[in-house]
Parts: structure tokens; C-alpha cells; sequence
């Protein structure tokens, strides 16, 4: 227990601090990360959440950053794993009723309630690429959740009122399921891509109650980073 909560700090701390500088590393290094097998780059978009076994039925929608690598496996078989580093999922206008089961008190009126999940996120999938170059992409999600609150928004008579109400301890900290998608790369090689994928958690996110689980559309953009000049170095 002592060796796993030092591991999950060490993790969390490392990760916090990689989302602040992976834009930068990525940006000065991508080229490096780069080869005829490797595909490294930067993977941003928005996604419209929802957890299931909830009166909640209004998706949540956040904005996604990350980093990813492709790795060529056989012709045009490849595998796509990286980190979504700022990643959120959740639901919005939650009843009365779900905030009992995610332990927060209603004491507020005139405004809505929402929870907010953010995890790290580490995709393992298999995608194929056609001559079209229309892809394919499905395989499992493995997510960790480093916090989490429910978020209590209202404007009444101009008066913006926004409170958050931190609820780690009913929440799992882990959860796992499946992803499947498309998408378009717009130029041949390693250009940059657009597509559209949707998960389903196989795992409970709330504590002790059954069906509660992550769904998420996803609408992303994969951009590589340095792809081009790794390309043109090993020509010469």
C-alpha cells in the first residue's frame, strides 16, 4: 500500500509537470522522436462526456491536449499509444438525487451542478491506414484520475456565482475501456490528421454504484512535430 501511493505521487507529480512543458520539449525535439517506424507529435481536440446510472443526461464538454506515438507495425498496421495530460470527463445539470451519490450536500439554488473528472489518459490502439488515407482505430483506454469536484454554476441577475466542491473519496481512481474511431490524414506521409473517436468505460466510476460508467465523443486533431525535417535528414 506505502509503495503504491509513492509510486501514484511520483506519477502524479511527473505528469503535472510534463503538462506544462510538453509543447515545448515537443516542439524542440519532435524531430528527434521522429523516424521511418515513429511518428511522435502533438494530439488536441474537445470531448463531450457523459457517466452513465445518472438522472444527468447533458454531456460535458472540455478541451483535450496531449502527446502520442504511432508506431509502424506491418504495412499500413500501425499502433497509437501517448498521454492525453489534460484531459476531463464528466456529466453536467446533475438531479438531487445524483448528488447524493456523489456525496455532495445540495445547498444551492438557481443554477446547475456538474462534475468534473480529470484524468490522465494512455490509449493502446490499433489502427489501419487505407490508400484513401482514411484510417481506422480501436483497442483500450487505461485512464487515472489525479482530481476531481463537482462545479456548481449560476448568473442570476448578472451575478456570476461558481463554486467547486471537491468529492475525490466517492469517485475510483482508476478506469478502463474501449475506444473506436476514424479519421482523415490530409496529406500523404505524416501530415497532419482529423478524427473522431468515442469511448466506453467498462469500469464503475462511482464508488458502489453499478452502471456508472465513462462514455466520451471525441473530436481531435494529431499534428507531428518535426516529422518533416526527420524525413528530409535521413535522405541526406
Amino acid at each position: 500500500m506505502i509503495f503504491q501511493r509513492v509510486f501514484c505521487s511520483v506519477f502524479l507529480l511527473f505528469c503535472s509537470y510534463t503538462v506544462s512543458s510538453q509543447v515545448l520539449i515537443s516542439l524542440l525535439f519532435g524531430d528527434k522522436l521522429n523516424s521511418d517506424k515513429i511518428e511522435f507529435g502533438l494530439e488536441g481536440g474537445f470531448n463531450f462526456s457523459q457517466i452513465g446510472a445518472l438522472d444527468a443526461d447533458k454531456r460535458l464538454s472540455n478541451f483535450n491536449l496531449g502527446f502520442y506515438f504511432e508506431y509502424r507495425l506491418k504495412d499500413s498496421w500501425k499502433l497509437y499509444t501517448g498521454v492525453l495530460v489534460k484531459s476531463n470527463l464528466g456529466v453536467s445539470e446533475l438531479s438531487d438525487s445524483d448528488l447524493l451519490l456523489l456525496e455532495v450536500t445540495s445547498e444551492e439554488e438557481g443554477g446547475t451542478y456538474s462534475q468534473h473528472i480529470n484524468n490522465f489518459l494512455v490509449p493502446a490502439l490499433i489502427k489501419y491506414e487505407f490508400p484513401s488515407r482514411i484510417y481506422a482505430e480501436a483497442g483500450p483506454q487505461f485512464g487515472l484520475m489525479y482530481k476531481t469536484w463537482v462545479q456548481f454554476d449560476s448568473d442570476i441577475d448578472g451575478t456570476e456565482t461558481r463554486i467547486r466542491i471537491e468529492n475525490k473519496d466517492a469517485l475510483n481512481t482508476f478506469d478502463v475501456g474501449g475506444v473506436i474511431g476514424f479519421g482523415y490524414r490530409l496529406k500523404p506521409g505524416k501530415g497532419m490528421t482529423l478524427g473522431i473517436k468515442y469511448y466506453q468505460g467498462f469500469t464503475n466510476v462511482i464508488k458502489g454504484v453499478s452502471g456508472s460508467r465513462n462514455n466520451s465523443i471525441y473530436l481531435k486533431c494529431n499534428i507531428p512535430i518535426g516529422a518533416g525535417k526527420a524525413a528530409k535528414d535521413s535522405e541526406d
